[in-house]
């Protein structure tokens, strides 16, 4: 498996927000995929770290996807 280019790692506020948002689930949902892929890239939560295809498994999502909402995570 090739090494991610493109590593999140939330901060505590980050992770606070992205719950709050994902749990109320008022958002656009565009807005509540790409939390819910940040949430379970985030390195810094867990012991596990999921691979692109487990989050794309485990959300219904093309890999593209994931790599490109990490992308533009890491790159804000």
């Amino acid at each position: 498996m090739p090494t991610k280019r493109y590593k999140v790692t939330l901060i505590q506020e980050e992770r606070i927000f992205l719950e709050q948002l994902v749990s109320k689930g008022k958002a656009a949902a565009k807005k509540l995929i790409h939390a819910h892929i940040l949430l379970i890239a985030d390195q810094n939560h867990g012991e596990k770290v999921w691979s692109d295809q487990q989050i794309s498994e485990v959300l219904n999502l093309s890999v593209s996807t994931i790599e490109r909402v990490r992308k533009l995570f890491v790159s804000v």
